[in-house]
């Protein structure tokens, strides 16, 4: 990594320009190189070490009717995530990335296996529509699994972190928390999640409506609203965003939950300073647009924050969550990287450039 001088945008612009083909002919993946030099503050990044991390939790909102499975169903995936037979283990597999299963607050007494950290915070969150989803106490542990579970990742080389997570109920505090971060009522970031029928979707959006009245008149910093309107997984993700991107690791965004947890860690990044906000926005990739129906909605406001290029990577109509889809992006950023690191440029294999016209790609 270079340390007498700073990589800009427009250097590492120019350096993926003189690679061997048109101008812009890799399209956004050139994007994606250009982001990776600045981050690392090196013409030749590197991306080889990659994880996953899926925090696990449940919610208190499942006693409102919201999903279609009940909540004894997160322990029992983080049992496959154990035995390696869940959709991330396999993806990851094939990706090349690790998998760092994390329980901050899965509501059952008995073993769940080999889990990589065990940190629960308490047995699920509280039900967000009689009272705040998390104490203060809960929130700040909750935060901490995760900027520990980034700590752990770059202590161990990690160069690009995914952030997954699991918690039956999680899409209604995700939507909750979409609304209070935005002008979105519930109507428009409530969906169907693990696939409720249409009374239970009118369930889960009276169950959004009802806590964010309940909340309404609380202090609004994104903290608060983090606390009053989330569960103890998406903090863990708001965490791990925040303390990842401090420690210069790419992070990979998975799904609509997750796009929510780091619209909330961009909101508390910018309460600090704009340049705190602007230091993480760089940071972040999106891994793919999900089927859930507020997903582009969490995206667009991400794309709100200045520096933040929130267009995902892939759409592939995806909706399962765990970090699959991160664990997908992951082999992009990787290609990426090695692009800039390792293809030849016109200068260095002696080929004519010839007058090739300028890339006019906004």
């Amino acid at each position: 990594m270079h340390t007498m001088s700073t990589i800009t945008l427009d250097d590492a612009q120019r350096a993926i320009a003189a690679k061997t083909k048109p101008l812009g002919s890799l399209g956004r993946l050139e994007d994606v190189a250009v982001r990776l030099a600045v981050l690392q503050q090196t013409l030749k990044p590197v991306v080889e070490r990659t994880r996953v991390c899926v925090f696990a939790a449940d919610h208190g909102v499942t006693d409102e009717g919201v999903s279609a499975y009940p909540r004894a169903v997160t322990a029992e995936m983080l049992r496959n995530f154990d035995r390696g037979g869940a959709a991330i283990n396999v993806i990851a597999r094939s990706s090349g990335a690790d998998v760092d299963v994390i329980d901050v607050g899965v509501d059952c007494e008995d073993d769940l296996g080999r889990i990589q950290r065990s940190s629960r915070v308490r047995r699920g969150s509280r039900n967000m529509v009689t009272e705040p989803a998390m104490s203060n106490e809960d929130l700040d542990a909750a935060l901490a699994v995760g900027a520990d579970a980034a700590r752990a990742a770059r202590a161990e080389g990690v160069q690009a972190l995914g952030l997954g997570e699991m918690g039956i109920g999680n899409t209604t505090a995700a939507s909750a928390l979409l609304s209070a971060l935005s002008t979105h009522d519930a109507a428009a970031t409530v969906g169907r999640g693990t696939g409720v029928d249409d009374a239970g979707l009118e369930r889960k959006r009276l169950a959004v409506e009802r806590a964010l009245a309940r909340h309404r008149e609380r202090p609004r910093g994104a903290r608060e609203t983090l606390r009053c309107l989330s569960g103890l997984e998406i903090a863990a993700i708001t965490g791990a965003a925040l303390e990842g991107s401090r420690l210069g690791m790419a992070i990979i965004a998975d799904g609509f939950i997750s796009t929510v947890a780091v619209l909330a860690a961009l909101h508390i990044a910018a309460e600090v300073s704009p340049a705190c906000a602007a230091d993480l926005a760089r940071s972040l990739f999106f891994a793919h647009r999900s089927a859930e129906r507020a997903h582009n909605l969490a995206l667009d406001a991400c794309g709100g924050f200045p520096d933040c290029d929130a267009r995902p990577l892939l759409d592939l109509g995806m909706r399962l969550g765990e970090g699959s889809g991160a664990a997908l992006a992951l082999p992009i950023l990787r290609a990426a990287a090695a692009v800039m690191r390792e293809m030849a440029t016109f200068a260095s294999a002696e080929i004519s450039a010839g007058e090739r016209a300028p890339d006019h790609r906004e």
